[in-house]
Order: C-alpha cells, then structure tokens, then sequence
C-alpha cells in the first residue's frame, strides 16, 4: 500500500492546470492511479485527482459504496477518469456541502451543477461517457475542478456557509477530511 501525502489549500501545485495524459496502460500510470486508490481509501475520500498527490497530470478516481463521511450519499461507481471534459446538461444549479482531502476540517456550501455529461478515458484507453446527476454529479465537478487549479472554496459565494466541519455539525460524527 502507498499512501501518499495529501497537499493542502496553500501549495502552489494544487493552483496548477494539470497536462494531459498522453500514454495509457503504462506501469508510471498504473502506479499513479494504485497510490490515489489507496489514499482515498486510507482517507475514506468519495474521490482524489492526481494534484492533491502532487502529480500534475489530467488524472481524477472517485467512487462511493458505504462511506463513513458521507453516511447520506447515493452510491457513486468506482471510476478512473483520465484527461476528462464536463459539459452541464441544462443550467439548473444546487447547492450542496462540500469537503475535500486538501482542505482538512472543513465543509463549505457549493453551487454544483445538478445534471452532467462527462466524457475522458479510463487507464487503458478506453473511452468513457455518462450522462450523471445528483450527488455523482457533484463529486465530478470537484474533483475536475482540481484539474484546473479549483478548490471548493474558491466556488462558495456565501462564506457564512464555510467553517470547521466540528463547528458546523458538533452533534454528528463527520471525519476530517
């Protein structure tokens, strides 16, 4: 198991825009994606990009079965997306909480969009398209944002709606992120 450092809100590589993968099925690559998988897991992420590792590649995973920080969300299919692009299906937005590996003991309300089209590549080439909504939505949004130098709280625009996660839910058992 290779659980890398998680980089936090404050280091330069996470307000990078990420290269494009340009091989897939390669050992590096490979690599990359078993050390994000095993973070997230050691973290009990809904999802990681490669940057947050410090990897400034196009490379999200993200996936949520039974999740302990998110004991409420709909099931999210493990994926692998490389080299990912997102387009908002209508314009209909909602608000949702938001957490995130690199920004540790806090949740902030984001403005995601409900519906999404997402197309990229898993690690062997093979192409990926889904129409998604709802709470897959959301994490496909976050962790692309990371891809173009986004985090959450660059998208709140209520900060009366950001603060420590044990501020804002002192009464329920939510781990840091």
């Amino acid at each position: 198991m290779a659980i890398r450092t998680v980089l936090r809100m404050g280091d330069p590589i996470l307000l990078q825009k990420a290269a494009a993968v340009t091989q897939f099925d390669t050992p590096e690559l490979h690599a990359l994606i078993q050390d994000m998988q095993d973070t997230m897991a050691h973290m009990n992420g809904a999802g990681i990009a490669a940057p947050q590792i410090g990897v400034s590649l196009r490379v999200v995973i993200f996936g949520v079965g039974s999740n302990p920080r998110y004991p409420d969300a709909e099931q999210v299919p493990y994926t692998v997306l490389i080299n990912p692009a997102l387009t908002p299906v209508g314009g209909e937005q909602e608000d949702g909480w938001e957490g995130c590996l690199s920004v540790p003991g806090f949740r902030g309300v984001v403005p995601r969009y409900e519906r999404l089209h997402y197309t990229g590549f898993d690690q062997y080439g093979n192409s990926i398209d889904r129409l998604v909504s709802g709470f897959h939505a959301r994490v496909v949004q976050h962790e692309c944002d990371h891809l173009d130098g986004i985090l959450y709280p660059m998208r709140i625009q209520d900060l009366t709606k950001f603060g420590f996660t044990d501020v804002l839910f002192p009464n329920q058992d939510i781990q840091d992120d």
